[in-house]
């Protein structure tokens, strides 16, 4: 039997059932198909009878199911029989660099981010002896539950034979580094220079040598040009010799990466406490550049090592000033706590899901104690490209007043604000009418600490242009646990947004990043009339 000539519906193994083509070859197929055991899309190669390269191509299978960096494509089955030779891989669901690059280039700091990442893939995959040879736009993509995913490492190069990669097998490490850095030129300036450029335009040349990607895009910083110059064009420079190996760019990349954009800084809450800024868990809070090293706070900045000294004349004016606040603030308290009294609205102060409040966060015993259900709770993620919202069948376990169900963030490496990728992701509560806010009650996981947003709008489009439509009404750059977001804007509206930029550490594994919310609890007053 040729599995080359199945139909969709055919099982393999009693297991793998193909769906359909994916792409095909001189003599091979590539097949979404289900694993019926498992219950989960997988990417199913079949070949021809007759196909001159199956060992070669089981070989390399079987070397590659060895490693296991989340960060290429696993191989999951090898069947060598010679009526019925397959390889079950990762069905990896993302947009490739083709696909990002159809709005035109990155950003460099995001490219370079990517690229690092791409580049310390291969290196674990060349220190285990196994090369690439074929790394292309689309062999990189994008996945928002892990960040990059490799594929065809090893597969794609035996498929082809010797007579398309036996120059490139030469010297591996060197035909992955230039790929690699094909791959960054690609991202940083939207040209490919190379042959086969796919749907991409190709690179310009200056004198039969494709110009630099400063030279095609002059945003691009002039450090990550050398570095890519390096690696491409195998140009010593005064800053080093050609970069020859994955290792060795990725390291160079990681020393001359340019800072991350921050998240558009969220405007304080009036209210708000001054005093919570700069005390984050290694996140940024908005307005406040990173210090060197990574570490956030620092001279100058609010929780740094530096403070500035008052002179004693302007001490006294201070201190004096301070007073005075005091004062205000007592009587303003007084006045508050008789109206509260005469009003006749007796009702208990709200008490945090989760049973406390996070240090020195205070609810106001004002509040307003009416509960408002939200209709629905979706995933909200405006900047995901593979079609679907993050877990989003998890979201309505938000809004079910259950302790132990929770809604959860994809994980991404390295990096607290979504690994480079992106601004934020959130949950979208529809709550059927218009209505202004008091409190927002949002359960998070125990670990601290996730950066969030209460926004409040009239759209829910999966769109940026509706994040962009929603009114900030409360902020917290340090959440976790059972945490209340008081809010004092009159704004309304029928969508509640809770908008998460950054996230914290996963237990026992701190080099990725999720974020978990287990309840929300909506406070306030519905609108009506003219509210």
């Amino acid at each position: 039997m040729s599995t080359y000539t199945s139909e969709p519906g055919t099982r393999l193994a009693g297991r793998y059932r193909l769906v359909d083509q994916v792409s095909a070859g001189s003599g091979w197929t590539k097949w979404k198909a289900i694993d019926e055991t498992l219950a989960r899309p997988v990417t199913v190669l079949t070949f021809a009878d007759g196909f001159p390269r199956v060992p070669e191509v089981i070989t390399a299978a079987r070397a590659v199911s060895r490693l296991t960096d989340p960060r290429l494509a696993q191989v999951f089955d090898v069947e060598d029989a010679d009526d019925q030779a397959y390889v079950v891989m990762e069905w990896v669901v993302g947009d490739s660099l083709s696909d990002l690059l159809a709005d035109g280039p990155l950003e460099p700091a995001r490219a370079v981010a990517l690229m690092a990442e791409a580049s310390r893939a291969m290196a674990g995959a060349h220190a285990a002896g196994q090369a690439h040879l074929r790394l292309g736009p689309r062999s990189l993509r994008w996945t928002r539950s892990g960040g990059i995913k490799i594929t065809g490492l090893g597969i794609d190069a035996a498929l082809a034979g010797a007579t398309l990669t036996g120059m490139a097998a030469d010297d591996p490490a060197l035909t992955d580094t230039r790929d690699l850095a094909r791959l960054l030129y690609a991202a940083l300036t939207g040209y490919w220079p190379g042959d086969d450029p796919g749907p991409l335009p190709p690179a310009p040349l200056s004198d039969g040598t494709y110009c630099t990607p400063r030279q095609v895009s002059a945003d691009v910083p002039v450090a990550v040009d050398v570095v890519t110059s390096q690696a491409l064009l195998q140009r010593p420079s005064r800053h080093g010799p050609a970069i020859t190996t994955p290792a060795a760019f990725a390291d160079a990349l990681a020393s001359v990466a340019p800072p991350v954009p921050l998240p558009e800084p969220a405007p304080v809450p009036r209210g708000g406490r001054s005093a919570d800024r700069g005390k984050g868990y290694g996140q940024p809070d908005a307005g406040y550049p990173p210090a060197a090293g990574g570490t956030w706070g620092g001279p100058g900045m609010p929780g740094g090592a530096h403070q500035r000294r008052y002179p004693a004349t302007e001490r006294s004016v201070a201190t004096r000033a301070v007073v005075s606040l005091v004062a205000v603030l007592v009587l303003a308290a007084v006045a508050t706590t008789a109206w509260v009294i005469s009003s006749g609205n007796h009702g208990p102060a709200a008490s945090l899901q989760g049973g406390h409040h996070p240090a020195g966060h205070q609810v106001s015993s004002t509040a307003a104690t009416v509960v408002l259900k939200p209709v629905s709770a979706h995933s909200f993620d405006p900047y995901g490209n593979d079609g679907t919202n993050e877990n989003d069948a998890r979201a309505p376990l938000t809004i079910d007043n259950d302790p132990d169900t929770f809604w959860h963030t994809d994980y991404y490496l390295n990096y607290p604000n979504f690994g480079n990728l992106k601004p934020g992701t959130g949950l979208i509560l529809d709550m059927g009418r218009q209505v202004r806010l008091s409190q927002v009650q949002v359960t998070f996981g125990s670990i601290c600490c996730t950066a969030a947003q209460i926004r409040i709008g009239n759209d829910s489009d999966q769109a940026r242009s509706t994040l962009k439509s929603f009114t900030t009404v409360a902020s917290s750059s340090r959440a976790a646990g059972g945490y209340t977001f008081t809010v004092s804007s009159k704004a309304t509206g029928q969508y509640v947004l809770i908008w998460l930029t950054s996230l914290p550490p996963m237990q026992g594994a701190p080099d990725k990043y999720m974020a978990r919310v287990y309840n929300i609890v909506v406070r306030g007053t519905a609108v009506t009339g003219s509210g």
